[in-house]
């Protein structure tokens, strides 16, 4: 056997249903469209029968027995090995990672990746607007990885589980250390989020393609309400969207012997995946992310290129607070002219559950294809900025091979700034880390939370005791570095904090 092959893209599709489908398609059915789609991408149908691994992109809201099983009969492809990922907003990254070593060393010789989300007709569904006649529904019988849930059990008991609580942590203390006053930093995500929705404004496969102002999206209002302070809804993940992506990756010499334009060709150049402190609130900072920082050095060591060198990203952008990480980490300043997204992000382009970065995936493809010149970066982020994959694409072949690498030292490295486990019942004096403010959905502030350093530096989650119109005020008012007074409370099995001194 020779090698290392040198794997590609070849085949890209992406699907988004339209919204009065009186028949919409389900996941599965999504799936096999924009698969089949992809094998026509290559312009060679014969790829189809060297198909020999295929990944399936863990399902949000419509799972079946076996998704993999069931896709490969309505392709007719028969796989030898086929794999259903366990959930993560990386997972794309990771898998044109691992198909890409499998390829080089001769294991595979054509991979198939997809994966959809219909949370849009499900719901629609759900109102009575139609009826689905979909396969039913039901548990995978098997996940294919370590599936480990992405809070602990004391997140959990402080409501810390949906990514619309969570990911506000992270930015108050982005916020705080970047020294901007709440109505500065509004304003400040708003212009972030204003350049993604402009993409998303003239991409076709785009869920929402009315472009935003930067004042519409710091607008807060009846329409545009907090969800999780300091987040408005129009700057938070729209998971509620019937999108479907599909990329067949193989190598140069198959593409060469099938007859495949090199005009496909599309060259993933570098990648890693790392994850930071498995939970959030033992990490040594909620403003930094060591994974994000070394896989974007490691992937652009592997091309064999500088930052300077990339002309596009899509950097995973499910909340304000998983760009900024991700820039500061890897190093683009905030004046960089170049856009940060290329398909118009989570909020607009649209959030399909896991499988988001294979749009961005198949969309860079796209322009690579277009200008052969052009490097890109993407970045993918599962749970709660905790998993991380980096790839980099390129129209010509550079670097090193895809071969296995150790990078274990590098994981054990992160994994070492681990911080004791949280105080539980806490009590004496606690400064403010971070907070988020949960809203209800007339927009009234209905619970604070906030995570803080007690006085001999452990760490403490509490429930914030105040009033709405305290909550109010701590909205407009910087709460990180505010110290209170904090309580275990036997009744409730949490801690409170209260802050006698609030102006």
């Amino acid at each position: 056997m020779k090698g290392p092959y040198v794997p590609i893209l070849v085949g890209v599709a992406q699907y988004t249903q339209p919204r009065d489908a009186q028949s919409p398609l389900d996941p599965l059915g999504m799936m096999a469209h924009v698969c089949t789609r992809a094998v026509a991408d290559t312009g060679v149908q014969r790829l189809r029968d060297l198909i020999d691994t295929l990944y399936v992109v863990n399902l949000f809201q419509w799972t079946y027995r076996d998704a993999p099983g069931m896709l490969s009969s309505a392709l007719g492809i028969r796989p030898q090995r086929s794999f259903y990922t366990p959930i993560g907003g990386n997972t794309p990254e990771l898998l044109v990672h691992r198909a890409a070593k499998a390829l080089a060393c001769g294991e595979s010789r054509a991979v198939l990746m997809t994966g959809a989300e219909a949370i849009y007709s499900l719901r629609r569904a759900l109102k009575g607007d139609i009826v689905l006649g979909w396969p039913a529904s039901e548990p995978p019988e098997r996940i294919d990885g370590e599936d480990l849930p992405g809070v602990n059990d004391l997140e959990a008991a402080y409501d810390l589980y949906l990514p619309s609580y969570v990911y506000p942590l992270f930015e108050t203390a982005l916020r705080a250390a970047a020294g901007r006053g709440p109505e500065e930093h509004r304003h400040f995500m708003a212009g972030l989020w204003a350049r993604l929705s402009e993409v998303a404004s003239s991409n076709p496969h785009a869920w929402s393609r009315e472009k935003q102002s930067a004042e519409q999206i710091a607008e807060v209002s009846a329409a545009n309400r907090y969800i999780g302070y300091p987040y408005t809804r129009g700057m938070n993940a729209n998971i509620n969207v019937d999108q479907s992506a599909a990329l067949i990756m193989t190598t140069e010499d198959v593409a060469r012997d099938l007859g495949i334009s090199p005009s496909k060709w599309v060259y993933p150049l570098g990648g890693a995946d790392f994850h930071d402190i498995w939970h959030f609130s033992r990490r040594p900072r909620l403003d930094e992310s060591p994974a994000i920082r070394n896989a974007s050095r490691i992937a652009l060591d592997q091309a064999a290129i500088t930052l300077d060198d990339i002309d596009i990203f899509d950097l995973y952008s499910c909340f304000p607070s998983a760009v900024e990480i991700a820039r500061n980490e890897i190093g683009i300043p905030e004046d960089d002219p170049r856009d940060l997204s290329v398909t118009g992000g989570l909020a607009y382009f649209g959030g399909p559950g896991n499988n988001y970065s294979m749009h961005a995936i198949a969309s860079v493809a796209e322009r690579i294809r277009h200008d052969r010149s052009v490097r890109a970066m993407v970045t993918a982020n599962g749970w709660y900025v905790t998993k991380h994959s980096i790839g980099i694409y390129g129209g010509r072949p550079a670097g090193n091979p895809w071969t296995e690498r150790d990078d274990s030292a590098v994981q054990e490295a992160i994994d070492a700034q681990v911080l004791p486990e949280l105080v539980v019942q806490a009590g004496g004096n606690l400064t403010v880390e971070a907070y988020v403010i949960r809203h209800d959905r007339d927009g009234r502030p209905e619970k604070g939370t906030v995570v803080g350093r007690l006085s001999d530096g452990t760490r403490a989650f509490a429930h914030i005791g105040a009033p709405v119109e305290d909550l109010y005020r701590m909205e407009e008012a910087e709460l990180v570095g505010s110290t209170g007074k904090v309580s275990f409370h036997q009744d409730i099995s949490r801690n409170i904090v209260t802050f006698p001194g609030l102006p």
